[in-house]
C-alpha cells in the first residue's frame, strides 16, 4: 500500500512539474527578405496540430507519432504496451490460478502468493495507463515543437534560442 501512495506522490509532483514547465514557451522568430526597403509582416504558421496529434494517439497509440514524422518512437511505445499487457496476462493467470487453490485448500501461502500476483497486476494496470498517458503527452510535445529550429546569428556565429516565458 505504501508503493501505491508513493507512486501516487510521484505521479502527482511530475504532473505539477509538467504543469509549471508547460507555461515556458520557445518562440521562433522568423525574418522575410526585404523587397524595395519595405518591412514584410511575418505570420508564424504551425506545420503539425498538437489536438491532431493527441488525437491520433488516443485512437491508436503510436499513430500521433508517426503523424509527426518520430517513427523510431513508434516500435517503443508498442513494444512497453505489448510487454505490459503479457505481463498483466501472466499475473492475471496466476492470480486466479491461486484464488482458486486459496478458496479449495485454505492454505494461507496461497493467499500470500494470490495477493502478491494480485498487486502485480494492478502495478501493471498502473503501468499501461501511464505509458498510455505518456504516449498522448510525447504526441502532444513532438507536435508542438516539429518546427521549432536552432539557427546561428549571422553576426557572431552563436546557435540563437528564443525563449518567451508567459504568466
Amino acid at each position: 500500500m505504501n508503493s501505491l501512495k508513493s507512486l501516487a506522490n510521484h505521479i502527482i509532483k511530475s504532473l505539477v512539474l509538467i504543469l509549471f514547465v508547460s507555461s515556458i514557451q520557445f518562440a521562433q522568430q522568423i525574418s522575410l527578405p526585404q523587397k524595395n526597403n519595405s518591412s514584410l509582416d511575418s505570420v508564424f504558421v504551425m506545420t503539425k496540430s498538437p489536438w491532431a496529434a493527441v488525437l491520433r494517439s488516443a485512437i491508436l497509440p503510436g499513430w500521433g507519432q508517426f503523424y509527426n514524422k518520430s517513427y523510431v518512437k513508434i516500435p517503443i511505445i508498442w513494444g512497453l504496451g505489448a510487454w505490459f499487457i503479457y505481463n498483466w496476462n501472466w499475473n492475471n493467470k496466476n492470480y486466479q490460478q491461486y484464488k482458486n487453490l486459496y478458496i479449495q485448500t485454505n492454505n494461507e501461502n496461497y493467499k500470500t502468493v494470490r495477493d502478491l500476483y494480485h498487486d502485480q497486476r494492478d502495478l501493471f494496470s498502473i503501468y499501461m495507463g501511464l505509458t498510455y498517458f505518456l504516449n498522448l503527452v510525447d504526441a502532444y510535445v513532438d507536435a508542438e515543437l516539429f518546427d521549432f529550429t536552432v539557427k546561428e546569428n549571422n553576426y557572431s556565429g552563436q546557435p540563437m534560442l528564443n525563449l518567451r516565458i508567459k504568466f
